[in-house]
């Protein structure tokens, strides 16, 4: 059985991380340029912009959702210019999908406005202290979102 740390007030000490994680979360998400995708769309982006040129397939099961659930979206993408589809050379029933400058450009405004949010309130509401404890911490967060295949780490 696995120890539950508790924090100071006897609540456990994850819990309390989660939903701090996700309030911050969900300001970040209110702090985002109206830019008319949906968040499932701008995360299919991302995806497709980490992933360089891939198959849909591969996206989906980075994203662990079926194919099929990114039809829309993808297609949605595509019309919009954000994403190009093309068959693959080699396989000609496969298509291949990459993200084009306009939809790097499109996630880069998505992500500074968003850093631009979060540091100014980061300056505005913590001591210089407790500014640089986060930003210690960033490094040992990203560790555990990528744990399970450690993609992303430091160390990979």
């Amino acid at each position: 059985m696995t120890d539950v740390i508790t924090d100071v007030r006897g609540g456990s000490a994850a819990t309390d991380l989660r939903e701090s994680m996700m309030a911050v979360t969900r300001q970040m998400r209110r702090h985002r340029p109206d830019h008319g995708l949906t968040l499932s769309q701008l995360e299919l982006l991302s995806e497709v912009s980490r992933a360089g040129v891939s198959t849909p397939a591969e996206v989906a099961a980075r994203l662990h959702v079926r194919v099929q659930s990114l039809t829309d979206s993808l297609n949605e993408l595509v019309q919009r210019g954000l994403v190009t589809r093309r068959p693959d050379d080699d396989d000609r029933r496969r298509q291949l999908i990459e993200i084009t400058p306009d939809g790097t450009a499109l996630l880069l405004e998505d992500r500074a406005e968003r850093d631009a949010w979060l540091n100014a309130t980061m300056r505005e509401n913590l001591t210089d202290l407790e500014f640089n404890l986060l930003v210690l911490v960033a490094p040992v967060l990203r560790k555990l979102a990528y744990a399970d295949n450690k993609v992303g780490t430091l160390t990979s």
